[in-house]
C-alpha cells in the first residue's frame, strides 16, 4: 500500500514512522509513505500557503490551488487512482470498519488541514472521504493522519497476525476482555482463578462473557445492531442474573447522614 501525505509540516511525521508497526510495515515494504510539503507548491517566494477568509472571521485558510496542485502531482506519480481523505470536523467518525475498508485500497492521499482549515473548493474538486477522529479541537490534520495510518496499517496482510486484531476491542462490536500476566498475585490483587486452570474451553467462555459484560456496561451503543448467537444470549442471561444479585446487596434507604 502507498500513502501520500499532503501537509504544511512534513517533519511532524519523521519520528512516528521510526517505531512500532508502521516502521515494521515500511521495513518489510508492505507500506510506502511519501510526504508532500504544501510549501513546495506555493508560487509565493516565502512559501506562503494561506490567506484571510472572505468571511472576515479570524484565522487563515489554506489556498485551494496549492492543495489541488499537490494532489494532482501525486496522481501523476502513481499508476492507480488513490482514495483521497480529508480530515474535517464534519467528517465521519473514524472506526475499525472505515480503517479496514481503507486498507483495501492500493493507495491513499491524506490531506492535512491546518490553521482554520482548507478552502472548501478542495472538497468540490476531489470529493474526498471526510474523516474526523473525535469531537475535540487539534491544531491540524497531521495528528489525525497518524491515527488513521496506525488504524489502517494493522489490517494490511502480514503486518500483524489476523487472530491478534480479531480479538481486540471494537472487532465484532465488542470491547476486549480484561487481560492479565504474571505474577498471579500482586499487591493483594489476584488473577481470576479461571485463567489459571488451563481449561481452554472454560477460559474462552469466561473471556467472551467478560467481553460482553464490559461492552454492556461501558459501550452499549456498540452492540445495538449486533446479532448474538444462542450461546452468547445464554451468557447475557447469566450476566443479567449477576447484576440482579448485585443490586440485591445494595443497602436500602441510602445514607442517613446525607
Amino acid at each position: 500500500m502507498r500513502i501520500d501525505i499532503v501537509t504544511a509540516f512534513p517533519e511532524y511525521f519523521y519520528s512516528p514512522f521510526e517505531v512500532g508497526i508502521i516502521r515494521k510495515a515500511l521495513e518489510e515494504e508492505l507500506l510506502k509513505v511519501e510526504l508532500h510539503s504544501l510549501r513546495n507548491f506555493s508560487s509565493d517566494r516565502h512559501g506562503k500557503i494561506d490567506d484571510y477568509p472572505y468571511s472576515g472571521k479570524p484565522g487563515m485558510i489554506i489556498k485551494a490551488p496549492i492543495v489541488l496542485e499537490a494532489v494532482n502531482n501525486i496522481y501523476k506519480l502513481v499508476p492507480f487512482t488513490p482514495k483521497v481523505v480529508l480530515f474535517t470536523s464534519t467528517g465521519v467518525k473514524l472506526n475499525n470498519s472505515i480503517a479496514r475498508n481503507l486498507s483495501e485500497n492500493d493507495g491513499l492521499v491524506l490531506i492535512c488541514g491546518h490553521y482554520e482549515g482548507i478552502d472548501d473548493r478542495v472538497k468540490e474538486q476531489f470529493s474526498p472521504l471526510e474523516v474526523s477522529i473525535g469531537d475535540y479541537i487539534i491544531s491540524g490534520g497531521e495528528a489525525a493522519a497518524l491515527v488513521l495510518i496506525e488504524a489502517v496499517v494493522r489490517f494490511l496482510p502480514a503486518v500483524i497476525k489476523r487472530e491478534s486484531y480479531e480479538e481486540e476491542s471494537f472487532e465484532n462490536s465488542l470491547l476486549e476482555y480484561p487481560q492479565y500476566t504474571r505474577p498471579p498475585e500482586f499487591a493483594g490483587l489476584k488473577v481470576p482463578e479461571i485463567l489459571l486452570t488451563g481449561n481452554h474451553q472454560d477460559i474462552s467462555r469466561w473471556l467472551l462473557k467478560e467481553s460482553i459484560k464490559r461492552t454492556l456496561l461501558l459501550r452499549p451503543d456498540l452492540i445495538k445492531n449486533r446479532h448474538f448467537s444462542k450461546s452468547e444470549l445464554e451468557l447475557i442471561d447469566i450476566i443479567f442474573q449477576e447484576f440482579v444479585e448485585l443490586v440485591k446487596c445494595i443497602p436500602k434507604g441510602g445514607n442517613e447522614h446525607e
